[in-house]
């Protein structure tokens, strides 16, 4: 019975470790982290988006880094589409 427990308290332990925690400020109200783009627009954590910088364009995510919201480069050049006007259909 108490290899049960024990084996019952390690697998709650080791959940409860990988849950993210959510910060919060002493009241207890929790804290809305989210980065902003270039535009100043909210973005939220863990989306990712086409960042230009100058003349170059990658892929970023907004993560946490050292409990700061920051950017992170995650892939080289930014995916697009475009509509062919010409392209025979019609």
């Amino acid at each position: 019975m108490k290899q049960i427990a024990l084996i019952s308290g390690l697998l709650f332990s080791l959940t409860a470790q990988s849950a993210p925690a959510q910060a919060t400020y002493p009241s207890g109200k929790a804290v809305d982290c989210y980065c902003t783009n270039t535009q100043g627009r909210r973005v939220e954590l863990g989306q990712t988006i086409c960042m230009q910088i100058g003349d170059r364009l990658f892929q970023a995510q907004c993560q946490m880094s050292l409990n700061v919201p920051m950017w992170r480069e995650v892939g080289q050049g930014c995916q697009s589409s475009s509509l062919d006007s010409d392209a025979d259909g019609a």
